[in-house]
């Protein structure tokens, strides 16, 4: 049986992010996935117009049937919704999967702005999460949120808060260049203790594109599963972002 990459997180009811995309981002990979969906949500383009968290003691449910249907070789994490869910999603997978490797995509605002993680539900992720991790894939915005999590204040520089979430446990850290300032490139750099940054770039768009980030993490947790290093795993999924984006622009 092929092994497979369990996905966790919101399902979104317009397919554009949360785990039907993470779930098509596997599949295109070649591997299976299985899920445990930790919130039902009414979205659009335009913003969620409504979040219904599932109880914890079901997502603990989902998640033990998943590891219970065969092997799972790597896990990918991204919507929470609050501090239960985080606790019952850490404990979980620290009893069931404790070999898996973990791509953590904090998910802590919509693209409209609505909140998606509660302080205490983030407090939790930072306590018990991180240090459960392979890599966390912040984009800018939620570094610096969690720059502010870690009391470094507004403003906080990348490598300081890479280096903080790096102190709090997991190995790696992908700080994703999507909302970064320049015209041209999209650059994505990966920390690690004691490792030169790596940059991974590709061209920019003059437009959005919802669920990159869901892509990416899941690309990645895919690469992982087939035993790929990390560095390839981020490769590849950025290559497989770009395309997404090469092909819309047509």
């Amino acid at each position: 049986m092929t092994a497979a990459v369990l996905l966790i997180g919101g399902m979104d009811s317009s397919a554009g992010a949360g785990l039907l995309r993470d779930a098509a981002t596997v599949a295109r990979a070649g591997l299976p996935s299985r899920v445990a969906v930790t919130a039902v949500t009414a979205q659009t383009d335009a913003g969620v117009g409504a979040l219904h968290p599932v109880p914890a003691d079901v997502v603990r449910a989902q998640i033990a049937s998943a590891a219970a249907s065969g092997p799972v070789a790597a896990v990918k994490i991204g919507m929470l919704g609050e501090a239960v869910i985080a606790d019952t999603v850490a404990h979980t997978i620290a009893g069931l999967l404790p070999a898996a490797p973990v791509v953590l995509d904090p998910v802590l605002r919509a693209s409209s702005g609505r909140p998606l993680l509660d302080a205490a539900g983030l407090a939790v992720m930072i306590r018990k999460l991180l240090p459960r991790s392979s890599l966390v894939t912040p984009n800018l915005p939620e570094l610096q949120h969690l720059g502010r999590a870690f009391g470094l204040g507004e403003g906080a520089e990348e490598a300081e808060v890479a280096q903080a979430l790096l102190g709090q446990g997991c190995a790696a850290v992908l700080v994703k260049g999507g909302h970064g300032a320049d015209p041209a490139r999209s650059t994505d750099r990966l920390y690690r203790d004691g490792a030169t940054v790596e940059t991974f770039a590709a061209p920019r768009h003059p437009f959005a594109l919802r669920g990159t980030g869901c892509q990416m993490a899941s690309a990645i947790a895919a690469a992982l599963a087939q035993g790929q290093s990390l560095e390839d795993a981020v490769a590849r999924a950025k290559a497989a972002v770009a395309e997404r984006f090469r092909l819309a622009a047509c």
